[in-house]
C-alpha cells in the first residue's frame, strides 16, 4: 500500500468478510488492503496512510484480540461493521462509536458513502495507473539491476514476466521448472509461449525426478508444499549461479496467496503457498520483487489485457504453485500422479468440445485416494476414485460449485472410466469454499 495507493484500510477481527468487503471497495476503483487487527500498530497504520479504515468481522470468545487503541485516534475516518461495532464501545464506551452499518443488505451503499462522502476517496485503483505505477517501481527497486523470475507458465507468473518486461526490458531472466506436476502437454506449451511468442530469455529445467525423490513418501500437504517450496529455491539457487551475477528475485505472489498463507498480517493460515514468505536469504539476492501481490486473480487478469498479452495467456486457468502433487492426495508416485494428468486432460478436451470453458472459472480433477470395489472384464478389482471440481468464482477467495449437463458428465465419466487405468469410480465435488478450499490440499 505505501507508495503505491492510499484508499481503505481493511481491519479485520476474523473470519473471511474482509475479503468480500475488499472486493466491493476495489469494484469502485478504490485501493483496499487487507490486515488482521491484531497486533497491528497504529505506527504501522500511519505508515499505510490510508484515507479511511473499516474494521469488520467475527471475534470469538475463546480469542483474545490485542487491538492498538492509538489506531482510532489517528483522525482517520472509521467505518464498523458486524464485531466492529462491539469492539470499539468495549474500547471506547457506547459514545464513542465510530459510524456503524447495522443492515446487512445496505453494506455496499454504506461502504460507498464512507468511501467517497467521508474520506473522499480517489478512483484511481485502475489497471492502467497500477502499470504505470508499477513500472516506476519495478524500476526504482532494481535499478541497473538484473532480475530472476521463477516462471510456472500460469497467469500470474506470466502477468508478472509482463511487467518486468515492460521496466526492465532484456534484464530480466526467466527460469521455467518443471517440477513433473503440470498439467498434460503444459511444459511443452511454456516453453512455446515465452519462446515464439514473448521475447524473454528463458531457461528451462527439468527437475521431475528430484522432485519425485523428495516427496518420496510424504503424506501431508502442508509438507508437501513446505519441500516443493524449499526445492525450488534450490533449483533456482543453482540456475542463477549458471547464468551468472543477478541481483533481484522476483516471483508472482497474488494477495490470495498472503491471505492464505496468513503472513503480513493478513489473516491466519489456510494453506501454505510455496511462493510467500519473504526472500530466503540463502539465495543471496538484493531484494523480491513482486508487482502482483496486493492483486486478486481477475485483476491480474485485466492488467494482463491491458499489457495486451493475448487470451490464450490472459484467460489460463489458476493452478497450484505445487501443481498435481496437491491434487494427488496421499503418497505421490509418477503412476498415481498420471491418473491426475491424464484425467485432468479428458475434463478439459471435453468441456472444449462443449464449448463451455467459461461456465466454470476453474475446473479439474483430483485423486482423493479412495480405493472401491468395481468390476472390469469381468472380474472383480480394487481400484481408486477420480473426483471432478468446478467453481464458479468472483476473486477466489469464495467460491460455489457448478453443475455441468448431465450429457456431459456421463461423456467425461465414461472416458476417465475406460480410457484411464486404475480407475473404476468419478465423484463429483459439490462443495462450496467456504467450508470447504477450491483446492483439496
Amino acid at each position: 500500500m505505501k507508495n503505491m495507493f492510499r484508499g481503505i484500510l481493511i481491519l479485520n477481527l476474523g473470519g473471511v468478510s474482509a475479503q468480500d468487503y475488499s472486493k466491493i471497495v476495489r469494484k469502485y476503483n478504490v485501493f483496499s488492503h487487507v490486515v488482521f487487527v491484531d497486533g497491528v500498530s497504529a505506527e504501522k497504520v500511519k505508515e499505510l496512510n490510508p484515507e479511511g479504515i473499516v474494521l469488520c468481522g467475527k471475534t470469538s470468545a475463546e480469542e483474545t484480540l490485542n487491538i492498538d487503541k492509538q489506531i482510532f485516534e489517528l483522525g482517520i475516518p472509521v467505518l464498523t461493521i458486524e464485531d466492529g461495532t462491539s469492539v470499539v464501545a468495549s474500547l471506547f464506551g457506547e459514545a464513542a462509536k465510530a459510524q456503524v452499518a447495522t443492515e446487512e443488505e445496505n453494506i455496499e451503499s454504506q461502504l460507498t458513502n464512507f468511501m467517497f462522502d467521508i474520506c473522499n476517496c480517489k478512483k484511481d485503483w485502475t489497471a492502467e495507473n497500477f502499470i504505470d505505477k508499477s513500472t516506476e517501481e519495478t524500476k526504482a527497486q532494481v535499478g541497473d539491476g538484473s532480475v530472476l523470475l521463477g516462471l510456472s507458465g500460469g497467469v500470474d507468473s506470466t502477468v508478472t514476466a509482463a511487467l518486468l518486461y515492460k521496466a526492465i526490458g532484456s534484464r530480466l531472466h526467466c527460469v521455467f521448472v518443471d517440477h513433473g506436476f503440470m498439467r498434460k502437454g503444459e511444459p511443452e506449451l511454456v516453453k512455446k509461449i515465452f519462446t515464439e511468442y514473448f521475447p524473454v530469455s528463458l531457461t528451462c529445467v527439468d527437475a521431475r525426478q528430484r522432485f519425485m525423490d523428495k516427496l518420496k513418501d510424504v503424506n501431508d500437504p502442508e509438507k508437501k508444499r513446505k519441500i516443493i517450496g524449499a526445492e525450488f529455491i534450490e533449483v533456482f539457487k543453482e540456475e542463477a549461479k549458471k547464468l551468472g551475477k543477478l541481483d533481484h528475485f522476483a516471483q508472482g505472489t497474488i494477495y490470495p496467496d498472503i491471505i492464505e498463507s496468513g503472513t503480513a498480517g493478513a489473516g491466519k493460515l489456510v494453506k501454505s503457498h510455496h511462493n510467500v514468505g519473504g526472500l530466503p536469504k540463502e539465495l543471496g539476492f538484493t531484494s523480491l520483487v513482486e508487482p502482483l501481490k496486493y492483486l486478486f486473480k481477475p485483476e491480474v487478469r485485466k492488467i494482463g489485457s491491458a499489457l495486451g498479452l493475448p487470451d490464450e495467456f490472459v484467460l489460463r486457468q489458476p493452478f497450484p504453485g505445487p501443481g498435481l502433487s496437491v491434487r494427488c492426495l496421499g503418497i505421490l508416485t509418477p503412476e498415481r500422479v498420471d491418473l491426475v494428468r491424464e484425467s485432468d486432460a479428458i475434463l478439459r478436451e471435453e468441456i472444449a468440445k462443449a464449448g463451455l470453458q467459461q461456465f466454470a472459472d476453474q475446473y479439474f480433477t483430483v485423486l482423493p485416494g479412495i480405493r472401491s470395489v468395481g468390476v472390469k472384464d469381468g472380474e472383480r478389482v480394487f481400484y481408486e476414485a477420480i473426483a471432478i471440481r468446478a467453481v464458479k468464482t468472483t476473486d477466489f477467495m469464495t467460491a460455489d460449485w457448478v453443475y455441468y449437463p448431465k450429457e456431459l458428465l456421463n461423456t467425461i465419466s465414461n472416458r476417465i472410466l475406460n480410457e484411464v487405468p486404475g480407475i473404476n469410480r468419478v465423484l463429483l465435488d459439490i462443495s462450496p469454499k467456504p467450508p470447504a478450499s477450491i483446492e483439496w490440499e
